[in-house]
């Protein structure tokens, strides 16, 4: 295990990102018949409404989890905004919440920027493998 890894201002920045979700998680299954109940008044048939529960607390669990401990950022930002666009939209926008859809397009942003910085660094990391065998080829001669 890379302890280095856990003290990193990276390691910090995905942890307090994913504390919103993973604090949703918990009354989203202890309080599941009510939860499928509010889904339902939404629209939705009640079977469908319990899937979709059971959709929103896989991907919750799902990228809470890949977003803290493993290096799948971009999985786990991409499993968390198929959970929060849906719910934002669905949820909030009638009757309008102001806060919460301001509260859930800052958590938007932040998972994009994690992915952006995501796909910067696989990027530098591909340039860096690439001097690194063009030097060794010229080392060669």
């Amino acid at each position: 295990m890379n302890f280095k890894r856990f003290y990193s201002l990276n390691f910090l920045s995905k942890l307090l990102l994913s504390a919103i979700f993973v604090n949703a998680i918990p009354s989203k299954i202890t309080d599941f018949g009510s939860q499928a109940q509010y889904i339902t008044s939404k629209g939705f048939p009640e079977p469908l409404s319990n899937l979709l529960l059971l959709a929103a607390i896989a991907l919750l669990i799902s990228g809470s989890i890949l977003l803290i401990f493993s290096n799948k950022t971009k999985l786990a930002c991409s499993l968390l905004l198929i959970f929060l666009v849906p719910t934002t939209i669905i949820f909030h926008l009638v009757p309008f919440q102001g806060m919460a859809i301001a509260r859930n397009l800052s958590l938007i942003g932040g998972l994009l920027v994690a992915i952006d910085k995501t796909s910067i660094n696989s990027l530098n990391k591909d340039e860096e493998s690439r001097e690194i065998e063009y030097s060794d080829l010229n080392e060669d001669n």
